[in-house]
């Protein structure tokens, strides 16, 4: 599999399709703060920026991530992530390097328990708890 930034002006092309693996994200991680519409925006005016999964031609996955600068590190926090993305080591890798060649020197991402444990098992440690109240 090949991992792509997708250029935000192609996003139109491509919408459909990426927003098939999205939407799932969204719902089963009980993203309330945005809508995937809203992340299309963010994705077209250059605050997040799409990454797709390609296998044969075919789109198999996406990931959007939002970059954050800090005066010792430069992350690339995973605001959703979808399809069979990053479901091999050899694929995080690849998605690795492609942040890498961006300037990032480390991946976050909220999760769920079930894909804590999963991206355990591709290198990543829990840094923090997130919790939330709503007011």
């Amino acid at each position: 599999m090949k991992v792509i930034h997708l250029n935000a002006a192609y996003i139109h092309q491509h919408w459909e399709e990426v927003a098939k693996y999205l939407q799932p994200a969204l719902d089963l991680g009980g993203v309330e703060d945005f809508t995937l519409d809203q992340m299309k925006v963010y994705i077209i005016n250059g605050t997040w920026t799409l990454f797709v999964g390609e296998e044969e031609g075919k789109l198999c996955g996406a990931a959007v991530v939002a970059f954050s600068n800090y005066p010792n590190s430069r992350i690339a926090f995973v605001t959703a992530i979808g399809g069979k993305f990053i479901s091999s080591q050899e694929t995080f890798n690849k998605f690795k390097a492609v942040l890498k060649s961006m300037g990032v020197t480390k991946i976050q991402g909220a999760a769920r328990e079930s894909v804590a444990r999963l991206w355990k098992r591709i290198g990543f440690t829990n840094k923090q708890i997130l919790v939330e109240q709503k007011i």
